[in-house]
């Protein structure tokens, strides 16, 4: 007998048809003496979607494990959570644990962690497939292979066969997907399923979830920190800060007409709803753009090329690329994962040597130079690492991780670094109170504006920014951005962007360079690349870029002012 694909199958609903799927009612959750969610409620109903907004310490994660039951032994919850009619918040966990994974997918924000990396996928595969009532092995393994097909995965023996390191992380999260679709849930939670993956691939995986959404019935439960994608993709918002609801409604209601000021600062600091936010800022290095036309860069980069071998196997990893930044401007280099991003800025700070071509900084030549000469030249040329959960020694305190670099170079007396320390983090906006922190008791806003004092502290003229805000939820980006575009006005710094975010981008750069498969498409100003792209492929990634609802209810300039002013006050 052929086995009936689980997307194929209706769902076995138990409650009656007018009750909601998930009903949540005066939800507080406290670690210890800590609370950190405060009589929260709202209701989903079955094939509907609704989005958990909020920054980091909302209480968004904390909700959704409530809802899974996955919260830690030390914590205490109190109130009500209805899944189909039946209160399960306080079913004992045997009672329960027929419902997670069965009725209640759930799909969790990094893959990285998720899947065992010494196992096959097809091993872990196995696991979900289990909580199928489905007694024989090969039609559960046949289920599995239909279900990778079903969320887009290509070849999926290969897929079932691979270890996760063999795996991109799109093809990985949509394995999440799928393991968490299989058992034919009710309910799907999805944690920030997204936030490190590139734009089209986000956008992919999103189109992925509404579809299964739409087509089998699935409630939908999406936890974001990024109000444009949950202004797209879902029908209801509910928007946390510190644990408490500060709004709730339609996504249409919400997102046209925000009442809290919370939820409007929220609606500015998304780049893609606000691409001109900081043009004031930016002005400037518009200025050196035009006042340096046909001057010296302060980088050249002209037919680089680098190839490597592993496996018997050559990859050219940046193919003959050539483009200029001018001094006190920045230059971004955007593309996919695979598209040579990392591999030119390491052949730019020297971490690796191309095969041909020239690289120079401030019209010293990067590449041939001895190991001393490259470390002189370092001076001028630092870099800001993608996260600053890791980017920091966590043994260190402040004072130590800004100072270093100065005791590397031997700069000044004690008095002298302590004072270029303590300036450094002024520069951040970070008070001297934080200099007997460690990197643990600091945000993640916090720690990164440490790592953009630690490259400051050697007043460079370039700094390189890896991804520098990928890590951070959308209002923590918006004050980094606006950090460095206030230290590039003032200070003349020129930087080399490299970010797959193309709406923060456009807010940041002034130049740029689209890549894709080590070379590049296209490059030119954000206003041609952004207003009028020429390659099929920039074209691709522009759509790609979460709108939310602007375009068809546009928001006076008014509101952006009104939020921006909102934060000043604060």
């Amino acid at each position: 007998m052929a086995s009936q694909h689980p997307l194929n199958t209706p769902l076995q609903l138990v409650a009656t048809a007018a009750s909601p799927l998930l009903r949540i009612e005066s939800l507080s959750v406290s670690y210890g003496a800590l609370r950190v969610v405060h009589d929260v409620g709202f209701e989903l109903a079955r094939g509907e979607s609704l989005a958990l907004i909020g920054e980091s310490g909302s209480g968004k994660s904390t909700i959704a494990r409530a809802v899974l039951r996955l919260l830690p032994e030390t914590s205490h919850a109190s109130g009500r959570v209805a899944f189909e009619g039946q209160e399960v918040l306080g079913l004992p966990e045997r009672r329960f644990r027929p419902l997670r994974g069965r009725a209640i997918g759930f799909v969790p924000q990094d893959p990285g962690h998720a899947l065992n990396p010494v196992r096959t996928i097809g091993a872990q595969a196995e696991e979900a497939a289990a909580l199928l009532d489905e007694p024989d092995r090969a039609v559960r393994t046949t289920l599995i292979l239909e279900t990778f097909a079903e969320v887009g995965l290509d070849n999926p023996r290969r897929v079932y066969d691979a270890y996760p390191h063999q795996l991109s992380g799109g093809m990985l999260q949509r394995v999440l997907i799928g393991l968490a679709v299989l058992p034919r849930p009710a309910l799907l939670v999805a944690d920030e399923p997204t936030s490190a993956l590139d734009v089209t691939i986000q956008k992919r995986i999103l189109d992925l979830l509404s579809k299964l959404q739409r087509e089998r019935g699935i409630g939908l439960l999406l936890i974001t920190h990024d109000l444009a994608i949950a202004a797209e993709r879902v029908d209801s918002l509910v928007v946390l800060k510190d644990g408490r609801v500060q709004e709730s409604g339609s996504t249409s209601a919400v997102f046209a007409a925000p009442s809290s000021a919370y939820a409007r600062k929220l609606h500015a600091d998304v780049p893609a709803l606000h691409p001109d936010r900081y043009e004031t800022l930016r002005a400037h290095g518009w200025q050196r753009l035009d006042q340096q036309r046909g001057t010296a860069a302060r980088i050249e980069m002209r037919s680089v090329s680098k190839t490597f071998h592993a496996d018997g196997r050559a990859l050219k990893a940046v193919d003959g690329i050539s483009f200029s930044v001018v001094s006190g401007t920045t230059h971004a280099l955007v593309g996919e994962s695979g598209s040579g991003k990392t591999t030119t800025i390491r052949l730019l700070l020297g971490l690796e040597q191309p095969d041909g071509g020239d690289i120079s900084v401030s019209g010293e030549a990067v590449s041939g130079r001895s190991e001393p000469s490259l470390r002189t030249l370092r001076r001028d040329l630092q870099l800001v690492y993608q996260n600053p959960f890791t980017s920091l020694d966590p043994t260190w305190k402040v004072e130590r991780l800004v100072t270093e670099p100065l005791e590397r170079y031997g700069i000044g007396t004690r008095q002298e670094r302590a004072a270029r320390v303590r300036e450094a983090l002024a520069d951040v906006g970070l008070g001297e109170h934080l200099l007997s922190r460690r990197p643990t008791a600091l945000s993640g806003g916090q720690r990164q504006r440490v790592a953009i004092a630690r490259a400051l502290v050697l007043r460079p003229n370039v700094i390189v920014l890896d991804e520098p805000t990928s890590a951070l939820d959308v209002s923590v980006q918006a004050d980094i951005v606006e950090v460095l575009l206030s230290l590039q006005a003032r200070l003349g710094l020129t930087y080399v962007f490299v970010s797959h975010d193309l709406a923060l981008v456009r807010q940041l750069a002034h130049t740029v360079s689209v890549m894709r498969h080590g070379r590049i498409m296209e490059q030119g100003s954000v206003a041609d690349i952004f207003d009028r792209p020429r390659q099929p492929y920039t074209v691709s990634l522009l759509e790609s870029i979460p709108s939310g609802i602007a375009a068809a209810s546009p928001v006076p300039v008014a509101f952006f002012q009104q939020a921006i002013d909102e934060k000043q006050a604060a």
